[in-house]
């Protein structure tokens, strides 16, 4: 039979004590490592969750260097790791250096068996605690997420996913309105992928990012020698999208001569590439998006009202982040996570003034202005939470927004609001969440039923 128990991997250079500590902890499996090599083998290996590490190694038997550089390579190799450092050698020094570094204790030799054994028992019961909340963490995440990558807990943003939902498996064209940087790619890419042609191409273009000269070729392609520099017949966006979704992103600033041939694609269906002759068949479907008010522009005279009603058979409004409460911290969870796996292993979460700062801030950038302030603070951060001021949110006062006028009113949205708050801080957690609201789980479970929220 499979041995259960769970690993500890004891780095110990003295055969005597290695002996010793192999018997001593029956709960165990116990692994020996008496040099760095063996002990960053057993690591790779084995993948245990505690590991004792004397810092007094080959071929710096009297010395630390050779320890800490074992547990420098165990912090890269996995954070998670829960370290007991025990060494003799210059002890508060060593002590305060092995905690910076990432390790959970430090015990000074000579060891007491029965001691020691308490701490790795400690150690092994957080490793399991933490290993259980990330679990939960990450299934959390998965509930949390619409049109199978955006992640949300809003109301707001989910009656926008189910529009999305009920569209995508027709051919209608959908326009998306919202501020820059509140996920409209991210929009149009779960309706491709929620429609029948999902085994299509998805082509994205930012009309406003190319010179209007350019555009057209971008979107229509070319003939060879159609004009200086045209080496080659080249494939437009239109076309390159034929069977898939094309998403026209900054629609609005498609200028007018363009706006006339577009608008016969739409209704024709073919596209001629510059300098060609013949009419190309192109089944497309076409996405846009815009931050611009295009009802404006058409008593403007710079958007037609033809294309409009042609690009707009469905048109869905996305909320701003400040109107979708909780999600701002559950989507700075989800950026902190993903940052400092990739640059900071030592980051592993948010300090709570960082918190508060996240849940307060007006988000004028949106999730875009929030994914750059995460990855800034996780790159920047000294210690293992992310504050406030390396966000820097530390100005989180009143925005200046207009009070309700009704106290019944403006106490519902406020409860709703530091309910959906709380629970996007607690990861949907009733009792820790009652706890934060300073309530009583029974009153909190009443509140969700009165407000129709969902934990």
């Amino acid at each position: 039979m499979a041995d259960t128990r769970p690993t500890l991997l004891i780095v110990e250079d003295d055969e005597g004590l290695q002996a010793q500590l192999k018997w001593a902890y029956d709960d165990f499996e116990v692994v020996i490592a008496g040099n760095r090599e063996a002990a960053l083998a057993a690591l790779r290996a084995e993948a245990p969750p505690v590991v004792t590490l004397d810092l007094g190694l080959p071929p710096d038997p009297d010395g630390t260097s050779e320890g800490f550089a074992v547990l420098e390579a165990i912090m890269a190799m996995k954070p998670d790791t829960k370290v007991i450092v025990a060494s003799g050698h210059g002890a508060r020094e060593s002590a305060l250096r092995a905690i910076e570094q990432g390790a959970y204790d430090f015990y000074q030799k000579p060891v007491d068996i029965d001691t020691l054994g308490l701490i790795v028992q400690r150690a092994y019961r957080l490793h399991q605690i933490e290993s259980e909340n990330r679990r939960l963490a990450d299934k959390v995440g998965e509930d949390r997420t619409v049109l199978g990558s955006m992640i949300t807990a809003a109301p707001e943003m989910g009656k926008v996913a189910r529009t999305i939902e009920r569209v995508a498996p027709t051919n209608v064209s959908v326009m998306l309105l919202g501020a820059s940087g509140t996920g409209k790619e991210l929009l149009a890419k779960g309706l491709h992928q929620a429609s029948d042609r999902r085994s299509g191409a998805f082509i994205a273009i930012n009309c406003a990012a190319i010179p209007e000269n350019l555009l057209e070729s971008e979107l229509f392609g070319h003939e060879k020698g159609a004009f200086t520099g045209a080496v080659k017949t080249t494939e437009g966006k239109i076309e390159l999208a034929d069977g898939g979704t094309l998403f026209l992103d900054e629609v609005g600033d498609i200028p007018l001569p363009l706006q006339v041939k577009l608008l016969r694609f739409l209704q024709e269906r073919t596209i001629e590439r510059i300098g060609g002759r013949k009419p190309i068949a192109v089944d497309t479907r076409i996405v846009c998006a815009t931050h611009q008010d295009l009802e404006a522009m058409i008593g403007e005279g710079t958007f037609r009202e033809d294309l409009y009603y042609r690009l707009a058979e469905i048109v869905v409004k996305v909320p701003t982040l400040s109107e979708r409460p909780g999600d701002a911290v559950l989507l700075a969870k989800h950026f902190l996570a993903r940052f400092s796996a990739e640059m900071n292993p030592h980051v592993k979460g948010f300090a709570p003034d960082a918190l508060s700062a996240i849940d307060n801030w007006g988000w004028p950038g949106n999730v875009r202005e929030l994914e750059n302030r995460v990855k800034r603070a996780v790159i920047m951060a000294d210690g293992k939470l992310v504050g406030a001021e390396d966000l820097d949110l530390l100005d989180t006062g009143d925005d200046g927004a207009d009070l309700a006028l009704n106290l019944k009113t403006a106490r519902e949205q406020a409860d709703r609001r530091m309910i959906r708050q709380a629970l996007a801080r607690t990861e949907g957690n009733i009792s820790n969440t009652a706890k934060l609201l300073g309530i009583s789980r029974p009153t909190l479970y009443d509140l969700l039923k009165q407000y129709d929220l969902q934990a």
